[in-house]
């Protein structure tokens, strides 16, 4: 049905809307149309406020009533103070710098827009007043199509059954459907694929607002043991059924001269790599105990020390990820896992191992070893850690070092933003998140 509004200014706003509308959406409608915000309004039909709460068909409005809107001056002071955050009526700000300095000093708000709105966010940060005003203006026209979308979609559900052009629009929209909707889809001839990428497009937006963490960096285990009275970064790995050290490790932690070279092999799983033997047994220290551990020997030099499924079992461990332990021998001993992701000067982690196109995947966990040679046919099979997708090292040149100065200008360290954009391999949105978050 339609509405006249006729405002204290004598204004007269006309508005298409359903007789269940409720009073706050016709206001937030009235919003766009008289630039008045909604906490300042208050509508008044034959005489009596209207509550936001009330539907329209309750108070007795009918088509082509007439509605009063008075502009509320309770709060005029700080309105006026506010006045230079306003917006004009195409969505751009009445004063974008003003506008554009209030929205940098709320931290919180940049947080949620970095994660929902990463290229509004990006102009606010940036210095271009210009670039400012027409991305407002954009997101306000989107706002617009959206309201005239759930209008039409409301039109639709009141048309008349049997007027062709209604069905049509009908049709149209049911072709638009996710694809768990799939059988009207299929119905009216839908593309499927169409209707995938927006379920998948859907799931990505959900995930960034519901569990942004899962687009992090993820550190694998690592701990600090004695291999042979040598200090090492072991990484722990219970989906890798053995032990495993490297050639160099082995030569360095002076055991190479008691590998068993009739155990040698090869390693299966998502690649090839050779067994060069086995050394039965050596001593590690974990924390201040000392324990007994046998190595399977491969030539990967890009993996040190791995502490696999056989020993994890064999000392009774547990990784505790509440409490960021592993705990050996039943819990006598307990030793923290390393951080890769703490500023410069705490960092446990050094840069080759946070480095993740180093981590080998010659072996798997369902990679099986082939030993060779006269003496005992053993079959031994071994693991390595699952490489993760690989990422291009970001260059800290010029377009670095601007992304630095911009989140720098937030109030952050250096040194917390240059780690954060390491963290995300350069993503400035992501780490802007992930510091504010933080």
């Amino acid at each position: 049905m339609r509405i006249t509004v006729m405002t204290t200014g004598e204004q007269i706003i006309t508005l298409d809307v359903d007789s269940q509308e409720t009073v706050e959406n016709v206001k937030a409608l009235l919003e766009v149309e008289a630039n008045v915000p909604i906490q300042q309004q208050q509508l008044l039909y034959n005489g009596n406020e209207m509550r936001n709460s009330d539907k329209l068909s309750a108070l007795g409005v009918k088509d082509d009533d007439l509605l009063m809107m008075m502009v509320s001056n309770a709060s005029s002071g700080s309105n006026a103070a506010r006045s230079d955050l306003g917006l004009n009526p195409d969505g751009s700000a009445l004063n974008p710098a003003a506008f554009q300095q209030h929205i940098r000093g709320d931290a919180n708000l940049m947080g949620q827009l970095f994660q929902t709105d990463p290229e509004l966010a990006q102009v606010i940060t940036g210095s271009d007043l210009n670039k400012l005003q027409d991305v407002l203006r954009s997101r306000h026209q989107q706002r617009s199509v959206v309201q005239r979308q759930k209008e039409e979609e409301l039109a639709l559900l009141y048309a008349d059954p049997f007027d062709v052009e209604a069905q049509k629009k009908i049709e149209a929209a049911i072709r638009q459907l996710p694809c768990y909707l799939f059988v009207s889809c299929l119905t009216f001839g839908c593309c499927l694929d169409t209707c995938e990428q927006k379920g998948i497009d859907e799931n990505w937006e959900a995930a960034l607002e519901h569990n942004p963490e899962g687009f992090a960096r993820v550190i694998m285990l690592y701990v600090d043991m004695e291999v042979n009275g040598v200090p090492l970064k072991a990484f722990v790995d219970s989906g890798a059924q053995s032990t495993i050290i490297s050639k160099s490790c082995a030569e360095r932690c002076g055991l190479l001269r008691l590998m068993d070279q009739r155990y040698k092999g090869i390693a299966q799983g998502v690649g090839e790599t050779e067994i060069l033997g086995r050394i039965h047994v050596a001593p590690i220290k974990i924390g201040n105990n000392f324990y007994p551990c046998s190595f399977v020997v491969l030539d990967s030099p890009n993996m040190e020390f791995l502490f696999g499924l056989d020993m994890l079992r064999k000392h009774q461990c547990t990784i505790d990820l509440k409490d960021n332990v592993l705990t050996v021998g039943g819990g006598e001993v307990s030793v923290p896992f390393l951080q890769g992701y703490k500023l410069p000067s705490e960092k446990d982690l050094p840069s080759r191992f946070l480095d993740e196109e180093r981590v080998p995947n010659q072996a798997s966990s369902s990679g099986a070893a082939v030993p060779s040679g006269s003496a005992e046919k053993k079959n031994s099979t071994v693991a390595s850690p699952t490489s993760q997708p690989s990422r291009q090292n970001t260059s800290e040149g010029p377009e670095f070092e601007a992304k630095i100065a911009k989140l720098v200008e937030l109030g952050f360290s250096r040194e917390a933003v240059v780690q954060a954009l390491r963290l995300f391999a350069g993503n400035e949105e992501q780490a802007a998140g992930f510091l504010f978050g933080g």
